[in-house]
């Protein structure tokens, strides 16, 4: 497959390419991995008009990795839901989800952005669709798409019951810290939903655009799906890397685990940082996923070959403080990107230790479906290379409806309290940004 690409002559924000091609072709179906061109996040990605979509039925009655293995040589971005882990423990109990457990599209061409360089591709098959493409881009009216940008989106907020959430939150914590001290797992990762009602049915790029301002993210962006002409949504601020292959054979996973608020105050934002990276409590459950993470590796990479190779980096968001670390394998040569998926799936950060009784806990405890979120965003490049994300801090919306998520990693140091602090540190900003 031979792949045309033109520069463009002068650097466009992407967010402004967006909306010039989701008014142009429609947004069912646009997919735009999102980036801040930090947190080894340099390029964000563009897409519009599929070419060809692949999807698994929403009661899970067939396999999202088996529909996986019909893709052929492209340029494809999607999403993989939480629940597609009903196909890799079949034993376990699996909620069903309103949402697609897959969705996949094939873009040609597509919109590539260098965000540290402030490039732009176009990247295609066919040399004329990628002329088009350049033409209409060239056209833009940068000052009516801002205008644009400037819809007064309103929103019902009545049915967050943020106290009762919370209420439930720490009840869950206790109960989990309860199993383990029984020694029926040693951590879970637990999570929480808020619901968020649209007056109008609002496009979802400018839903994205607005969360955006505030919230924007190395691993974020917007993906909406279209199956059978119903469009439905993922909005994501994500800073977690799940899963990157590349051609030297390699894999490498980024798990987070571990947050603190940002301070404006310099100096107390100096010691909140200070304060994660030295917190026993923080350091072990990150530590923990690492050796997860080692472990569903080693089901699909060469024996010795799996390296640690940052542990317990401190990385500073808009709103948090992360710790995360960095574990790189060499993938065995009979296997491939699918194999991996398979064997990882779902992400070790979003459950817990031991992985499928911790999956089994989360059901038990949780009472509703994930769908995408904690799930991941998907991209195959047209070499081959899988990159994705852990769909954390997401919005998942249908129609006028809009689901909020955001969750926290329990131990036996946990402290109830303390974790229903931290969830609010990730799920208030998600909030606020709708406002």
């Amino acid at each position: 497959m031979k792949i045309n690409s033109i520069k463009l002559n002068h650097w466009i924000e992407p967010e402004f390419i967006a909306h010039l091609l989701a008014a142009r072709f429609g947004e069912k179906g646009l997919s735009w991995l999102d980036s801040n061109g930090k947190q080894n996040a340099e390029y964000s990605f563009l897409g519009v008009n599929p070419k060809k979509i692949i999807s698994s039925n929403k009661d899970n009655s067939d396999n999202p990795f088996e529909k996986l293995a019909q893709i052929d040589q492209g340029f494809w971005m999607g999403w993989l839901s939480y629940e597609a882990g009903s196909w890799i423990e079949p034993n376990n109990s699996w909620r069903e989800s309103e949402m697609a457990t897959l969705w996949i599209a094939s873009y040609d061409p597509i919109i590539k952005f260098n965000i540290l360089k402030k490039e732009i591709f176009i990247e295609g098959t066919n040399l004329n669709d990628i002329k088009e493409y350049k033409k209409l881009i060239d056209e833009i009216n940068i000052e009516n798409i801002k205008d644009g940008l400037n819809k007064n989106l309103s929103f019902d907020f009545s049915k967050l019951n943020l106290d009762k959430k919370c209420e439930k939150f720490r009840e869950n914590v206790f109960k989990i810290k309860k199993l383990i001290n029984q020694g029926d797992i040693f951590q879970a990762n637990l999570t929480t939903k808020v619901d968020i009602e649209t007056s109008a049915e609002y496009k979802y790029l400018d839903i994205y655009s607005k969360i955006r301002k505030k919230l924007k993210a190395p691993f974020g962006g917007v993906i909406i799906g279209n199956i059978d002409g119903e469009k439905e949504g993922v909005l994501s601020t994500s800073p977690e890397r799940f899963l990157k292959t590349n051609h030297a054979g390699y894999v490498e996973t980024r798990p987070i685990k571990g947050t603190r608020p940002r301070n404006t105050d310099e100096k107390m934002d100096a010691l909140n940082a200070i304060d994660l990276i030295t917190n026993e409590k923080d350091r072990a459950e990150n530590i923990m996923i690492v050796d997860l993470l080692r472990n569903d590796l080693g089901k699909v990479c060469e024996t010795g070959s799996i390296v640690v190779t940052e542990l317990l980096k401190l990385e500073s968001y808009p709103k948090v403080h992360h710790l995360t670390s960095v574990i790189r394998g060499k993938i065995q040569k009979k296997k491939n990107w699918i194999d991996i998926l398979k064997a990882c799936w779902p992400g070790g950060s979003i459950t817990g230790a031991p992985k499928v009784r911790a999956c089994q806990r989360i059901y038990e405890l949780e009472g509703f479906d994930r769908g995408p979120y904690c799930g991941s965003f998907l991209k195959l490049d047209w070499e081959g290379e899988l990159d994705s994300n852990i769909l954390i801090r997401s919005f998942i919306i249908k129609k006028k409806k809009i689901k909020v998520f955001a969750g926290c990693g329990i131990v036996n140091d946990s402290i109830p309290s303390k974790e229903n602090e931290e969830l609010n540190w990730k799920l208030l900003p998600l909030i606020d940004s709708l406002r």
